[in-house]
Protein backbone atom coordinates (compact mmCIF):
# COMPACT_ATOMS: atom_id res chain seq x y z
CA UNK A 1 0.00 0.00 0.00
CA UNK A 2 1.34 3.42 -0.93
CA UNK A 3 1.40 6.38 1.40
CA UNK A 4 1.87 9.98 0.39
CA UNK A 5 5.37 11.43 0.49
CA UNK A 6 6.71 14.96 0.16
CA UNK A 7 8.47 14.17 -3.13
CA UNK A 8 5.23 13.49 -4.98
CA UNK A 9 4.37 16.16 -7.50
CA UNK A 10 1.60 16.81 -9.96
CA UNK A 11 2.40 15.65 -13.51
CA UNK A 12 0.63 15.29 -16.84
CA UNK A 13 -2.14 17.76 -16.02
CA UNK A 14 -4.57 17.88 -18.92
CA UNK A 15 -8.16 18.93 -19.69
CA UNK A 16 -10.68 16.11 -20.21
CA UNK A 17 -14.19 15.91 -21.60
CA UNK A 18 -16.96 14.90 -19.25
CA UNK A 19 -17.93 11.94 -21.45
CA UNK A 20 -14.39 10.57 -21.18
CA UNK A 21 -14.55 10.32 -17.39
CA UNK A 22 -18.32 9.87 -17.05
CA UNK A 23 -18.06 6.17 -15.99
CA UNK A 24 -15.53 7.08 -13.30
CA UNK A 25 -17.74 9.90 -11.98
CA UNK A 26 -20.85 7.73 -12.12
CA UNK A 27 -19.15 4.99 -10.06
CA UNK A 28 -18.13 7.59 -7.49
CA UNK A 29 -21.63 9.08 -7.30
CA UNK A 30 -23.22 5.65 -6.85
CA UNK A 31 -20.68 4.48 -4.25
CA UNK A 32 -21.15 7.59 -2.09
CA UNK A 33 -24.81 8.28 -2.89
CA UNK A 34 -24.08 11.87 -4.03
CA UNK A 35 -24.54 14.12 -7.08
CA UNK A 36 -21.22 15.68 -8.07
CA UNK A 37 -22.88 18.40 -10.19
CA UNK A 38 -19.99 18.79 -12.63
CA UNK A 39 -22.04 19.77 -15.69
CA UNK A 40 -20.42 22.82 -17.24
CA UNK A 41 -17.37 22.62 -14.96
CA UNK A 42 -13.79 22.70 -16.27
CA UNK A 43 -12.51 19.12 -15.80
CA UNK A 44 -8.87 18.06 -15.71
CA UNK A 45 -6.91 14.96 -14.84
CA UNK A 46 -3.38 14.79 -13.46
CA UNK A 47 -1.02 12.32 -11.85
CA UNK A 48 0.00 12.84 -8.23
CA UNK A 49 2.60 10.24 -7.35
CA UNK A 50 0.97 6.90 -8.25
CA UNK A 51 -2.55 8.36 -7.89
CA UNK A 52 -4.70 9.88 -10.62
CA UNK A 53 -6.53 13.08 -9.66
CA UNK A 54 -9.70 14.58 -11.08
CA UNK A 55 -9.74 18.37 -10.85
CA UNK A 56 -13.04 20.23 -11.08
CA UNK A 57 -12.65 23.95 -11.76
CA UNK A 58 -8.97 23.67 -10.73
CA UNK A 59 -9.70 21.98 -7.37
CA UNK A 60 -8.62 18.37 -6.72
CA UNK A 61 -12.00 16.77 -5.97
CA UNK A 62 -11.36 13.05 -6.56
CA UNK A 63 -8.47 10.59 -6.61
CA UNK A 64 -8.06 7.14 -8.04
CA UNK A 65 -6.04 4.81 -5.82
CA UNK A 66 -5.23 1.10 -5.66
CA UNK A 67 -5.67 -1.25 -2.73
CA UNK A 68 -3.24 -4.03 -1.75
CA UNK A 69 -4.82 -6.33 -4.38
CA UNK A 70 -4.18 -3.65 -7.06
CA UNK A 71 -7.92 -3.02 -7.49
CA UNK A 72 -8.63 0.57 -8.53
CA UNK A 73 -10.96 2.80 -6.52
CA UNK A 74 -12.15 6.35 -7.08
CA UNK A 75 -12.92 8.45 -4.01
CA UNK A 76 -13.45 12.09 -3.17
CA UNK A 77 -10.57 14.07 -1.70
CA UNK A 78 -11.20 15.94 1.55
CA UNK A 79 -11.93 19.08 -0.51
CA UNK A 80 -14.54 17.04 -2.36
CA UNK A 81 -16.11 15.89 0.92
CA UNK A 82 -16.34 19.49 2.13
CA UNK A 83 -19.03 19.97 -0.53
CA UNK A 84 -20.66 16.58 0.07
CA UNK A 85 -20.85 16.14 3.85
CA UNK A 86 -23.90 13.90 3.37
CA UNK A 87 -21.89 11.29 1.43
CA UNK A 88 -21.94 7.63 2.44
CA UNK A 89 -18.95 5.62 3.74
CA UNK A 90 -18.26 7.89 6.74
CA UNK A 91 -16.77 7.14 10.13
CA UNK A 92 -17.18 9.61 13.04
CA UNK A 93 -14.50 10.23 15.62
CA UNK A 94 -14.42 12.13 18.90
CA UNK A 95 -12.44 15.28 19.60
CA UNK A 96 -9.53 13.34 21.12
CA UNK A 97 -8.69 11.61 17.82
CA UNK A 98 -8.43 14.81 15.76
CA UNK A 99 -4.84 15.88 16.68
CA UNK A 100 -3.51 12.43 15.75
CA UNK A 101 -5.42 12.32 12.45
CA UNK A 102 -4.12 15.79 11.54
CA UNK A 103 -0.58 14.37 11.72
CA UNK A 104 -1.42 11.45 9.42
CA UNK A 105 -1.82 8.79 12.11
CA UNK A 106 -4.01 5.76 11.49
CA UNK A 107 -7.41 5.93 13.16
CA UNK A 108 -7.71 3.77 16.26
CA UNK A 109 -11.16 2.35 17.01
CA UNK A 110 -11.17 3.73 20.55
CA UNK A 111 -11.92 7.16 19.03
CA UNK A 112 -14.69 5.95 16.69
CA UNK A 113 -18.21 6.84 17.82
CA UNK A 114 -20.26 6.18 14.71
CA UNK A 115 -20.07 4.76 11.19
CA UNK A 116 -22.18 4.42 8.08
CA UNK A 117 -23.72 0.92 8.38
CA UNK A 118 -22.65 0.11 4.80
CA UNK A 119 -18.92 0.27 5.66
CA UNK A 120 -17.20 -3.08 5.12
CA UNK A 121 -13.64 -4.23 5.72
CA UNK A 122 -11.41 -3.01 2.87
CA UNK A 123 -13.65 -0.08 1.92
CA UNK A 124 -12.31 3.40 1.38
CA UNK A 125 -13.94 5.58 4.05
CA UNK A 126 -13.86 9.22 5.06
CA UNK A 127 -13.39 10.23 8.66
CA UNK A 128 -15.31 13.19 10.07
CA UNK A 129 -15.55 14.80 13.47
CA UNK A 130 -18.72 13.88 15.34
CA UNK A 131 -19.64 17.43 16.34
CA UNK A 132 -19.24 19.48 13.14
CA UNK A 133 -19.30 16.64 10.56
CA UNK A 134 -16.22 18.12 8.82
CA UNK A 135 -13.90 15.79 6.88
CA UNK A 136 -10.59 15.01 8.57
CA UNK A 137 -9.06 12.11 6.65
CA UNK A 138 -9.69 9.24 4.25
CA UNK A 139 -8.36 5.72 4.51
CA UNK A 140 -8.95 1.99 4.25
CA UNK A 141 -11.29 0.38 6.79
CA UNK A 142 -9.70 -2.61 8.52
CA UNK A 143 -13.08 -3.88 9.77
CA UNK A 144 -16.80 -3.37 9.20
CA UNK A 145 -18.95 -0.60 10.68
CA UNK A 146 -20.23 -2.62 13.63
CA UNK A 147 -16.70 -3.65 14.66
CA UNK A 148 -15.44 -0.06 14.25
CA UNK A 149 -18.14 1.32 16.55
CA UNK A 150 -18.30 -1.48 19.13
CA UNK A 151 -14.60 -2.41 19.32
CA UNK A 152 -12.40 -1.12 22.11
CA UNK A 153 -8.84 -1.29 20.81
CA UNK A 154 -6.85 -1.67 17.63
CA UNK A 155 -6.38 0.07 14.30
CA UNK A 156 -9.67 0.82 12.55
CA UNK A 157 -8.59 2.80 9.49
CA UNK A 158 -5.27 2.98 7.63
CA UNK A 159 -5.04 6.69 6.81
CA UNK A 160 -4.30 7.67 3.22
CA UNK A 161 -5.03 11.43 2.98
CA UNK A 162 -5.61 13.95 5.79
CA UNK A 163 -6.10 17.66 6.41
CA UNK A 164 -2.68 19.30 6.19
CA UNK A 165 -0.97 16.73 3.95
CA UNK A 166 0.60 17.46 0.56
CA UNK A 167 -2.63 16.93 -1.39
CA UNK A 168 -4.57 19.18 0.99
CA UNK A 169 -1.92 21.92 0.81
CA UNK A 170 -1.51 21.68 -2.98
CA UNK A 171 -1.59 25.05 -4.72
CA UNK A 172 -3.13 24.80 -8.15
Amino acid sequence: MLFMTRDWSMRKRRPVRRKKIAPLLLNLEEALNIDLQVDGAFLEMAEFGPWTMVLVDKVAKAIEVQNEDLERFVFLTLRGFMEHDDAAKWVEVDHGAIPFLMKGADCMIAGVHGADPTVEEGDLVWIRDMKHKRPLAIGWATMNAEELVNGSKGKGIKTLHWVGDELWDMEL
